[in-house]
């Protein structure tokens, strides 16, 4: 009997309310994980890994400001598609984009939704120099707080490109950690 009241002690504290709410608070975190992208040029997806950095601040218990910038590395060198090379195959994709999130709760765990818009700089691989392009991005989240201070979480991102022609797809999905304050 003693386990069941454990089990349910712990269930309780997984699921209890933290102290913070969302309004006026400031979380600054890092992200890595992996992210696809797809050319047209190309028969198959290139798939690499990323790194970022986000920032955000509750403008209310339900929205949020978020602001992110991510390095993407999607391909190692230059690909041949039917004995020629396209221009169109970066090897890294950077990405800065701003938006709004909604939270869908302020307990432990922390759901959210969110659409960015920003820029894209597509470089190395076939592409002489950098290709800019702008773009938006549908963002998913769920991030667990163990304190006011410290989350942790997951994301995923599916950018839309505005050269959906070449580039028709291009997703990352992390593993983030961030520090929250000013509640």
């Amino acid at each position: 009997m003693r386990w069941i009241s454990r089990l349910a002690g712990i269930a309780a504290l997984s699921v209890a309310p933290t102290a913070a709410g969302v309004e006026r608070e400031n979380q600054l975190g890092v992200d890595a994980g992996g992210a696809v992208l797809v050319v047209a040029a190309k028969s198959k997806s290139d798939v690499g890994a990323g790194v970022g950095a986000h920032w955000s601040y509750g403008l209310s218990d339900a929205f949020n400001l978020i602001v992110d910038g991510d390095w993407s590395l999607v391909a190692l060198g230059e690909t041949i598609h039917n004995g020629t090379t396209p221009r169109t195959l970066p090897t890294n994709v950077t990405n800065v984009g701003a938006g709004i999130s909604y939270v869908f709760d302020v307990l432990r765990w922390v759901p959210w939704a969110g659409i960015l818009v920003g820029g894209y700089a597509l470089a190395g691989g076939t592409i002489s120099g950098t290709r800019f392009l702008p773009g938006a991005a549908l963002a998913l989240g769920l991030d667990y707080r163990f304190s006011r201070t410290l989350a942790i979480g997951v994301s995923f991102r599916q950018h839309l490109l505005s050269d959906m022609a070449t580039y028709p797809s291009f997703t990352q999905a992390f593993a983030r950690i961030e520090y929250t304050w000013g509640w």
